[in-house]
């Protein structure tokens, strides 16, 4: 039995080449996998990003396995092992490809098997796999040699699934977050009190698309979304905060402004938030080698 989704969608080809022309007319040179510093900058505290972290709906990795050929699993980016454990417990066998040794080395303690390398120049070794997942890290990767890479491990009707936990936080959550970041780093794009990661992600999923596209050896790609909600206390908040993309590129005493002033507009609210997710896929079939 399929196991049943929370939404499925076309790609909106007029929203993806609306997006990609606004991408390129204000960043012509925006390719987050060629951001090597961000991108590994994850692993200063393993035990701290595997904690805080959020994790992804059950229906998604039911979703996946449901619509897969077998149970090998391959995690791109597998960082501490939380999307490769989530498989785990699904009954699938996973290996994880991570880049960086700090977090390769704690999933490894979870009862992860992880190489250290990046994708693209990862050596398979003959291995294929049933399904290729990233979750949270899809950018990291050079999006066309990514998906050619993913070709060349699955065997026919495997699948490519990559997805990204997007926030949409409510209008005063949101006013109030963007106000501790005008405070605190006036300069960062969520100082300008975007109401949710959404246009984030749309920019995510155009480079997948292309991506899979562009290597001709995938079915058209679909979206999936699934939609949930997390609660955290202000120190919940705080620590995951800590382990974003964002705190990474931050010198110290910015972060440690930005902690401060986040946690006072946490205060205001009454210590705790409920923030509201989407888990935003991106996803497409293996053709059998003609």
């Amino acid at each position: 039995m399929v196991a049943p989704l929370d939404r499925t969608e076309p790609v909106d080809e007029g929203m993806v080449g609306r997006h990609r022309c606004r991408v390129q007319e204000r960043f012509p040179d925006m390719q987050p996998h060629r951001q090597r510093q961000m991108a590994e900058s994850f692993g200063t505290d393993p035990e701290r990003y595997d904690r805080a972290r959020p994790r992804y709906p059950e229906g998604l990795v039911e979703a996946v396995v449901a619509r897969c050929p077998g149970r090998e699993v391959l995690d791109v980016g597998c960082g501490t092992g939380i999307v490769a454990r989530q498989f785990q417990a699904a009954g699938c066998r996973v290996l994880g490809v991570d880049v960086d040794e700090r977090l390769a080395d704690y999933a490894r303690r979870t009862g992860v098997a992880v190489e250290v390398a990046s994708f693209e120049s990862w050596d398979p070794a003959g291995r294929i796999c049933d399904a290729v997942v990233a979750g949270q890290t899809w950018h990291w990767v050079d999006p066309i040699a990514g998906a050619a890479k993913a070709a060349d491990v699955l065997r026919p009707g495997g699948r490519l699934a990559v997805f990204w936990n997007v926030f949409l936080p409510p209008p005063h959550v949101a006013q109030a977050l963007a106000d501790a970041h005008r405070r605190a780093v006036p300069n960062s794009p969520f100082a300008a009190g975007a109401t949710s990661g959404l246009d984030g992600y749309v920019l995510l999923a155009t480079m997948a698309i292309d991506g899979i596209r562009q290597v001709g050896a995938f079915t058209d790609p679909v979206q999936w979304r699934f939609d949930w909600e997390q609660p955290y206390t202000r120190d919940e908040w705080l620590e995951q905060l800590s382990t974003s993309g964002e705190a990474g590129r931050l010198p110290p005493e910015k972060l440690a402004d930005l902690l401060a002033a986040t946690g006072d507009a946490l205060d205001a609210l009454g210590g705790t938030v409920s923030m509201p997710y989407a888990t935003m896929t991106v996803t497409a079939t293996r053709y059998a080698p003609s």
